[in-house]
């Protein structure tokens, strides 16, 4: 019989392992250099376990992995392997091209006399994302995005440049309850997501993850199957069409109060402070009673999440007493004692500098003083009781996290890390808001100064979050107070730096991570500013051209946590107590999308865009607790090499940038409207 090399289905194909008959590869002809699934040549690390289709099974039996076949059937278009993983029990996999479909289908038999009862169900799926360079990134890899909603499941690879075809893989028999994270350590690091595993069921290693795992039970011959089909798609309308959703949701978050309106079969919560009732018209309407993230089963066996959260106000009037209360270095001695620092929200302890940069009193805890500040601004907290606190930490930065020249430390006791410049316009940011608060020239001064030394390091060729708006703001203030001419030169490096990145294309330079979203959204930052104080037609070209590229980190999953959301995976590690590597969603870094998106230029603005930063701002809202706690890292993978996770780690430590920029993006509240 002829060996089978490849499945040709919708103008492209699978390439096969003819040892195997599972695909190594994924080609689009119109786009033959995207890689959609990971190789070896690539990422060395990538070994054959990891191949497409193989898989693993936890039984009363025993556990086991799948690769290698037992039996192989090869015809045209037609593939069929037979694994046998433990005694008696057999894994058959059928893969078949039809048109424009790619079908595969996974048999699970029992063939003992007696029953099986199954905790663990995987299958790889390792598409090709991750970071090598950011060319090599948009022009090769891919974004997977990954909804695991049993029986309504499905998985979006869509190209990092955010055009051409998307490689949509669709649950069509049986059910996808979660998924898993393999391959990530400190080998992999933070360039790659890792292997990601479609699961059945995880219920051995997380029984609660993801509304709950079910136990599967076979009796003696019995089988239970997962069948799903493989497409390509010109847009993400054109995939969720084809995944003939069986619920369709007015929104996926919502305040308390308000509620969500649902077109479904049926839809049950299984926790009870929801409450469902059915209309008149025949839809469901959704209610929570506390703040918080919940499952609904609808239909049958589908499941999502969405998100009931407290208004904005109420939030941050809550987080910021909690910082207040909890996180502050009362302990130390003099100036020490003003810094703002993690806590492990499960003991109110704070977390002590250790020489680890990500926990340090500096860097990203930035984000602590300048919420307090915003809130008082507001009239969101008493400045009776924030201006202490505001005046002691910006003492404290002067002295302990800037040195004589205003370069920044990663924080008060950091002395071996170097300077940052990613916190520069986060520390100008708050002398900028003392600023606006007092009018005391010291304090735009500072903010000056620490802009012009962060050109000075080489500011112009680093996309620092935040880098750009906050040199507008400064600007503007400086102009107000008579320093036109230090205003307009802060001004003209602006601009510059974005023709710079104009001419550069798609070869960014790398940062703490090769590529990623919160380098693509400083640069579409930059390129709407610097067009904004020019004109210029060619930079308003340069952020069309590069929207999509922020866009594509993002997918349409029906799924609070996730719609809209974009891929960061390596937080968990970096950030939290766990140091769980692995998807975190969502990432207050995401945020910077929905900022971004209300900054563009006019012309590029349109309601799709005010819905998508809108459901950002509200879905990051799952990050904070009624009593005003928080985690730094909801880590979404079911488990991460075996570790179980879907759970949020302990530390409240960086996610306040979401507050503060929700609070300063120019529109503090969103309206109910359609995600």
């Amino acid at each position: 019989m002829r060996p089978v090399d490849s499945l040709a289905f919708g103008g492209g194909h699978a390439v096969v392992d003819p040892g195997t008959g599972a695909p190594v590869q994924f080609v689009d002809e119109a786009d033959p250099a995207r890689r959609f699934l990971l190789d070896a040549d690539v990422t060395p690390w990538h070994s054959v376990e990891h191949q497409w289709g193989s898989g693993h099974l936890i039984t009363d039996r025993g556990a086991a992995r799948w690769h290698a076949p037992a039996r192989l059937r090869c015809e045209d278009g037609r593939i069929e392997a037979v694994h046998e993983p433990l005694p008696g029990v057999r894994v058959e996999i059928r893969r078949t091209a039809h048109g424009s479909l790619l079908r595969e289908c996974y048999m699970l038999v029992n063939d003992t006399p007696d029953p099986l009862t199954v905790t663990g169900l995987g299958i790889q799926v390792p598409f090709a994302d991750l970071y090598t360079t950011a060319e090599e990134s948009l022009d090769q890899a891919v974004n997977a995005h990954l909804f695991t909603g049993g029986t309504w499941a499905w998985a979006l690879a869509r190209p990092m440049s955010g055009t051409g075809r998307s490689l949509g893989l669709i649950v069509r028999e049986g059910a996808v309850r979660a998924y898993s994270v393999e391959s990530r350590n400190v080998k992999s690091n933070s360039h790659v997501r890792g292997h990601l595993v479609l699961l059945v069921t995880d219920r051995a290693r997380n029984p609660e993850a993801f509304g709950g795992q079910p136990e599967l039970r076979l009796a003696p011959g019995e089988s239970t199957t997962l069948a799903w089909e493989l497409g390509w798609y010109t847009s993400d309308e054109d995939f969720t069409r084809a995944t003939r959703p069986p619920a369709e949701l007015s929104a996926y978050t919502a305040e308390l109060g308000d509620s969500i309106t649902i077109q479904a079969d049926s839809v049950t919560a299984p926790d009870p402070d929801v409450k469902v009732e059915q209309t008149a018209e025949g839809r469901f309407r959704v209610q929570a009673s506390r703040h918080g993230s919940y499952t609904l089963d609808i239909g049958e066996g589908a499941r999502t999440e969405v998100l009931f959260h407290l208004p904005l106000e109420e939030m941050v009037r809550r987080r910021v007493a909690y910082i207040t209360r909890h996180q502050r270095a009362r302990e130390r001695a003099g100036l020490l004692a003003h810094a703002f620092v993690p806590v492990d929200t499960r003991t109110g302890l704070t977390q002590s500098t250790n020489g680890w940069s990500d926990w340090t009193d500096g860097s990203e805890r930035i984000a602590m003083p300048l919420l307090l500040q915003a809130a008082a601004i507001r009239g969101w907290a008493d400045p009776a009781e924030i201006d202490p606190l505001l005046d002691g930490w910006s003492a404290f930065a002067c002295r302990y996290l800037l040195d004589d020249t205003d370069a920044p430390r990663r924080g008060s006791q950091d002395h071996d890390s170097g300077p940052r410049l990613y916190d520069m316009p986060w520390l100008a940011r708050f002398f900028h808001d003392r600023y606006q608060a007092h009018g005391r020239a010291d304090d735009l001064e500072r903010a000056a100064r620490i802009l012009e030394r962060s050109y000075a390091m080489g500011g112009a060729l680093h996309l620092s979050i935040g880098l750009s708006p906050a040199v507008l703001d400064v600007c503007d203030r400086l102009e107000a107070a008579g320093q036109a001419d230090r205003a307009q030169a802060l001004r003209g490096q602006l601009i510059d730096s974005a023709r710079e990145f104009v001419r550069l294309g798609r070869k960014l330079p790398a940062h703490e991570v090769n590529y990623e979203q919160s380098i693509v959204a400083p640069l579409l930052d930059l390129l709407s500013d610097a067009h904004a104080l020019t004109g210029d037609p060619v930079l308003l070209d340069a952020v069309a051209e590069r929207l999509p590229w922020l866009l594509a980190f993002g997918g349409p999953q029906p799924h609070a946590r996730l719609h809209g959301i974009a891929i960061r995976h390596w937080d968990g590690f970096w950030f939290g107590a766990d140091r769980l590597w692995g998807d975190v969603f969502p990432h207050y870094w995401s945020t910077l999308t929905a900022t971004t998106l209300r900054r563009l230029p006019a012309a590029l603005r349109t309601p799709g865009t005010e819905r998508l930063a809108a459901a950002i701002l509200r879905a990051n809202m799952a990050n904070y607790r009624e009593d005003g706690s928080a985690t730094c890292a909801f880590v979404m993978p079911s488990t991460v090499d075996g570790r179980a996770a879907h759970r949020a780690d302990p530390l409240a430590n960086d996610q306040d940038w979401h507050l503060y920029l929700w609070l300063t993006s120019g529109q503090a509240t969103v309206s109910p409207s359609r995600d």
